[in-house]
């Protein structure tokens, strides 16, 4: 299931924001006792560099990520931890 997580996310972000650099990182094995896990959503890490976010300071850069994903939110994510970088 982790695997088609990280597939859904990877796609959604490309689609969305066309980066430069993107990292994903499932981190739900360190949170297995957390009740999030224990409800099925996974805990995952987002490193990511994108045009998109020329102008934008680091929360509205969150946003964009957030809008991207939003709707897997509770369910198939339950934390998302976000580095939204400027492009090189």
């Amino acid at each position: 299931m982790s695997a088609e997580r990280i597939k859904v996310l990877r796609e959604r972000l490309i689609e969305a924001l066309t980066p430069q650099r993107l990292e994903l990182e499932d981190d739900s094995a360190a949170h297995v006792n957390h009740i999030g896990a224990r409800q099925g959503g996974g805990h995952f890490k987002v490193v990511i560099s994108s045009q998109h976010f020329v102008g934008l300071l680091p929360l509205a850069r969150h946003r964009l990520v957030y809008d991207a994903v939003g709707d897997l939110m509770g369910r198939e994510i339950h934390a998302l931890s976000i580095e939204a970088h400027l492009p090189s």
